[in-house]
This record gives structure tokens, C-alpha cells and sequence, in this order.
């Protein structure tokens, strides 16, 4: 082999889809590639053109246009372009112009089609686009333990079996032998929809008419609204069964009703739950629930890293994985509260407890801090009560500290009194945020407006976040303001579609998966999601609004969707390997760790986040509705 030949060896070997490929078929096709030279500006390919070889880029760099002449994608050393076009009747499909001078390394299409052939592998990677490519990775997500993949819809046997709230139990319980049922949803008389059809207004069960009926011995014309459990607690059909196992253990539930779109479904039994269970599972909030102290409390911390990685491992997805770290959150601070209110008594006025950001989107992972703060009845006086919610409010943030949840460096937690307000308070504070934003109110926003209640009157939350949704969607100003500051954090790669390495000291050369990756997506879909209405708190569930408005061009929800999957994976992986081997897990990875396969996913996901801001920067305009 000529010395030539041997460079090109040496090269095509670094790169996919070569680097798979055995060294004779390698040695096939250093033998055969022929070089070509273009200076800078030379149109390559044009659209619609004859071609007949695959390029890859030895050296320079080169744009690939769209057929509309916008600008698709920048190609660097080791890219490869034109296999589309071979593979579709050998027409250009987008045209590809020197950006400075290149060297380019031809193979002949006989040769590109031997390989597409008789290598799976080279086929995998050349008949895909990006983001086709990247939906495959995500794809393989996911595919783990039933219970973390299986949806509480796909355990429903039979439709609901439903009576109204005018009957008797004796009429309810003729139903259920007849139906061989132990439960029965109650609706309404009336509907109290948009729709006008009647809602789940409670449940009965068994156990109901044996507890509430026959024991206290009540007629059987005795109605069903007298006795039926009206604080229903139900999950809608999309909900995973993990999900389901967690509230029946919360709430000691062995009937759990399903909605679809708020419309009952169905309802599935503890024992059905359970039937999916695993030694994965989650009973780790069983463990939380009976801790008698903060000690015990802190104890379980390790539990809960063993947990993350065991669900990792699993290939659960990153929305599973998510939702089951900030449940565990959730409920070390329902017991922290739980535990207070026992020590220091009732409260003297009623007040919900908010969780804030990642643990509101159910986005939170195994590295995180607390965001929390205070909705405190509109008859709250600081002389009064202020003592109570101080003491309070500092038991559970400590007792967060102790379980792994490090304080917040921003203060945004219920001991800064800033963050304690009453429920006309907080009206006020977000209507002046949203009617009035500068550089602090969207700061602010962009953190406060990811709420959820957790403990005590949680309803105040939903009205809050009613209030949100109401007032953001008619304000482009405030849309405008908020799509600008969510511009600030960028992806990480150059020009070229290089990553471009964080410079600050302990993580130099390093990237951080969430300044740079997911919290811009989080930020870009809450934005979309306040001016669809969209009163969702996970990122996936706002974009599935957001998808559904019509608001983004084609095909652009979904690639978001694969982008926050992947770069979340592997943010999540990364951090799951830090913990196996004894290391402290952080958000940042450095690229010489990652595999060929995730750097080129990375970059696919990447440029889908760049993309994406630029159609935010043109869609939010202060004069546009």
C-alpha cells in the first residue's frame, strides 16, 4: 500500500461509521477513495444534481443548505454528506457549498453501495438523518422493568363500572355483585364541564360498605353520598405503574380510579399493581413514611441513590427516572412536615407547602438542591404566626440538608420570608411579574412558575398556576421577556458543531449537561407552554401541549422531545457511574469520556437546542400575539 493509502487508512479509521468495520474492508476502502479539492465558496452539490459518491471531510469545513436555501447543518473534519442523496435515486437532496477550503475524501458509489450491503452497521449510520438518528437512541430507552415502562392505562381490564350520587347503597353494592366488581365510581347528577357530562364525584368500595355501612349498622336506603370516599385520588391512563404503586403506598389505597382527559376509564386494585412489581420498585417512600425522626429520615439517603442507579440500570427513561426522584422528594417533605407539625402542634392558620424547579416539573435527579416556598392563609399575621412557619419552615428545610437536598445558594427556600406570602400576596407578586417584567421578575418567573404543592392546602398551588397560565398567554410582552432570558444559555458547540468546553476552574474542559443542555430546553419549552396555556408542570407533558397547539413548525416538537430525552440520559447515566464508583456525581462530563456514540447524539441533540432558540428569538416579539 502506497504511503497515500496509509494516511487514508490511518484516517477513515477514527471516524463512523468506518471505525466499526474490519481492517481489510478498511484497507478496500483506502485503496478505492479518490481525493478532491474545493476552494473556499465552491458549490460541491448542488440541489437536485446527479451524484455519485460519498464525501467525508478530511480537512476544512462545508454547509449543507436546504432545498428552501436555509441553512441545515455545518460539517467538519470526519462528516460525511451526500448519502442521502445515494440512497434516494441518486438525486442531491441538499445542496453543499465549501465554507473554506476543503479536502475531501470520494468514495465511489459501487463501493458505498457494497458496504451498505454487507455491513449493518455502516447502513444504520448512513440512512439516517440527525435527528432520524437520534430518535433511534432514544428509542432504545425505556426498554427495562414493566413497572417502569408499563402505563397504569395498559392494566385496566374492563370499563368503570359507575352509579350516580342519588343512589342507595343498597342499589351500589347490587351493582358491584352483578358486576363482580369490589369498587364503584359515583358521579354527578349533572355534568360540571364544558362538556356537560356528569364527573367522578367519589369511590365505594368493599371495604367501605363493611366499615361505613354494615358496622355502624345503617339502612341499606341510606345514600351513597353519606359513605363513599370523596377525596378521590386518580391518575390519568398515560401515568406510568410506578406512579399508581407510589400513591396506593402514600395514601393506603387499594382502588385507584383512571382517567383519561379527566373522564374515568377505569379502575385497577392494589393486586394489580402489584402483579408488575419488582425489586426495583419504589418502596423506599414506604421506608420514609415510617421514620419516626430526621435521623431515621437521613438514614435512607443511601437507599435513594441506590434506587437511582438500579433504575438506571434498568434503561428506564429519563421522564421515569425524573418522576420517581422528585416523588421521593416530595415525600421526605411531606414526613419532614408531617414530623414538625407533631412537635410544634397544629398550625395556626392553614398554609400550603410549594416545592419549586426541577422537583415541580418531576424532572429531579440524584445531584440537585431544595427550592421551596410558602402560601400562607389570607389571615396570616407575622406578629401571630410568624414564629410557627419560621420553626417550621426551617425543621424541614434542615431535614431536607441532612437527606442529601443541599441548600438552595440562591435562598429560594420557605425560611427566607421573602418566599412566605400569603395567598393574595403571591397573586399580586406573579400578576406584577408577568404585567412588569425586568431583569429580576423573569429570573424569578423562570424559577417560581415550575410549582407544585406538596403538603397542606395544595389547591392553593393549581389556583396559582391557573392564575399563571391565564395571565402569561395574553401577554407577548412578558412572552417576549421571557423567550429573551431563556436565550442566555446556549448550547455547547462552535461553529463547526465542536463541543465548546466550560472554563471555570474545577470543571475546566468539562461540559455541564444541565446549563447547557437541559435547563435551555426546559426554559425554551416553559416559554412555548405559558403562551399555549398549557398549565402542565413536566417539560415532555408541556411540549405534548405545545405539539398539540400547532404552534411549532412540523416535525420540531418531537425532535425537542428526543433532544431532552438524550442529553438527560446521558446526564443521568454519567451521574448513575459517579455513584458506583465512589465519586461525588456532578452535572458536568468531560467529551474524552463519552463513547463515539453519544458525542454524535450529543451533537445531533445539541443543534436541535440551537435550532429550536433561534425559532423562539423570531416567534417572541413584543408586538407579536
Amino acid at each position: 500500500m502506497q504511503a497515500e493509502q496509509l494516511e487514508i487508512l490511518g484516517f477513515i479509521r477514527r471516524f463512523p461509521p468506518f471505525n466499526s468495520l474490519d481492517d481489510e474492508t478498511l484497507t478496500t476502502i483506502a485503496e478505492q477513495i479518490e481525493i478532491a479539492y474545493y476552494r473556499a465558496g465552491t458549490i460541491i452539490l448542488n440541489y437536485g444534481d446527479l451524484v455519485q459518491d460519498l464525501y467525508l471531510i478530511r480537512s476544512g469545513a462545508v454547509e449543507m443548505h436546504r432545498r428552501s436555501g436555509e441553512l441545515h447543518n455545518r460539517l467538519s473534519v470526519g462528516n460525511l454528506f451526500g448519502q442521502m442523496g445515494l440512497l434516494m435515486n441518486n438525486k442531491v437532496r441538499m445542496s453543499a457549498t465549501a465554507l473554506e477550503d476543503t479536502l475531501v475524501y470520494c468514495l465511489p458509489e459501487i463501493l458505498f453501495n457494497a458496504l451498505y450491503d454487507e455491513h449493518e452497521s455502516f447502513a444504520d449510520y448512513v440512512e439516517v438523518e440527525d435527528t432520524a438518528r437520534l430518535r433511534q437512541a432514544v428509542s432504545r430507552q425505556g426498554g427495562g422493568d414493566e413497572l417502569l415502562t408499563s402505563t397504569v392505562g395498559e392494566l385496566i381490564a374492563r370499563e368503570p363500572v359507575t352509579i350516580a350520587v342519588s343512589a342507595t347503597v343498597l342499589a351500589a353494592a347490587q351493582k358491584m355483585t352483578t358486576q363482580g366488581v369490589s369498587s364503584i365510581l359515583v358521579l354527578s347528577e349533572q355534568g360540571n364541564n364544558q362538556e356537560g357530562e356528569p364527573q367522578v364525584v367519589g369511590i365505594l368500595t368493599d371495604n367501605d360498605l363493611r366499615a361505613r355501612v354494615l358496622a355502624e349498622g345503617l339502612p341499606t336506603d341510606t345514600g351513597v353520598a353519606e359513605v363513599m370516599s370523596q377525596d378521590l385520588v386518580a391518575l390519568e391512563s398515560g401515568q406510568f405503574v410506578f406512579e399508581a404503586m407510589l400513591l396506593m403506598l402514600r395514601y393506603n389505597l387499594h382502588h385507584l380510579p383512571i382517567l383519561h382527559k379527566g373522564k374515568p376509564v377505569g379502575v385497577i386494585a392494589l393486586s394489580d399493581v402489584m402483579r408488575h412489581e419488582s425489586r426495583n420498585n419504589l418502596f423506599v417512600v414506604r421506608h420514609i413514611f415510617k421514620a419516626q425522626n430526621i435521623d431515621e429520615l437521613a438514614a435512607i439517603a443511601d437507599d435513594v441513590k441506590a434506587c437511582f442507579i438500579r433504575m438506571v440500570n434498568e434503561d428506564a427513561n429519563s421522564q421515569m427516572i425524573g418522576t420517581a426522584m422528585a416523588g421521593i422528594g416530595r415525600s421526605f417533605k411531606q414526613r419532614l412536615l408531617e414530623l414538625a407539625e407533631y412537635e410544634l402542634g397544629p398550625p395556626p392558620v392553614p398554609y400550603c407547602f410549594l416545592a419549586l424547579g426541577s422537583m415541580a416539573r418531576d424532572e429531579q435527579l440524584i445531584v440537585t438542591d431544595q427550592d421551596n416556598a410558602l402560601i400562607l392563609d389570607n389571615n396570616y399575621d407575622a406578629a401571630l404566626h410568624g414564629d410557627y412557619f419560621a420553626t417550621l419552615a426551617k425543621r424541614v428545610c434542615d431535614g431536607l440538608a441532612a437527606c442529601g437536598y443541599s441548600y438552595c445558594t440562591g435562598d429560594i427556600m420557605a425560611t427566607n420570608v421573602q418566599w412566605q406570602k400569603t395567598r393574595l400576596q403571591w397573586e399580586q407578586c406573579f400578576s406584577d411579574w408577568i404585567v412588569n417584567p425586568n431583569a429580576q421578575s423573569l429570573l424569578n418567573s423562570s424559577i417560581f412558575f415550575d410549582l407544585d404543592g406538596v403538603y397542606g392546602r395544595t389547591e392553593w398551588a393549581d389556583q396559582l398556576n391557573g392564575l399563571i397560565s391565564r395571565l402569561a398567554q395574553r401577554s407577548p410582552r412578558f412572552l417576549a421577556s421571557m423567550a429573551r432570558n431563556a436565550l442566555g444559555r446556549t448550547p455547547p458547540l462552535g461553529f463547526f458543531k465542536e463541543f465548546v468546553m466550560e472554563q471555570d476552574g474545577k470543571h475546566n474542559n468539562s461540559i455541564n449537561l444541565k446549563r447547557r443542555g437541559t435547563a435551555p430546553l426546559a426554559d425554551l419549552i416553559r416559554v412555548h407552554a405559558l403562551a399555549v396555556g398549557s398549565q402542565a408542570h413536566n417539560s415532555f407533558e408541556r411540549l405534548n401541549d405545545v405539539i398539540e397547539s400547532g404552534l411549532l413548525p412540523k416535525g420540531r416538537g418531537p425532535d425537542l422531545r428526543d433532544a431532552m430525552e438524550f442529553i438527560a440520559t446521558v446526564r443521568i447515566r454519567h451521574q448513575a457511574l459517579d455513584l458506583e464508583a465512589g465519586n461525588e456525581p456532578d452535572n458536568n462530563i468531560e467529551p474524552d469520556n463519552l463513547s463515539d456514540f453519544e458525542r454524535r447524539n450529543l451533537k445531533d441533540a445539541f443543534q436541535i437546542l440551537s435550532n429550536a432558540q433561534k425559532f423562539m428569538k423570531f416567534r417572541y416579539q413584543p408586538n407579536r400575539s
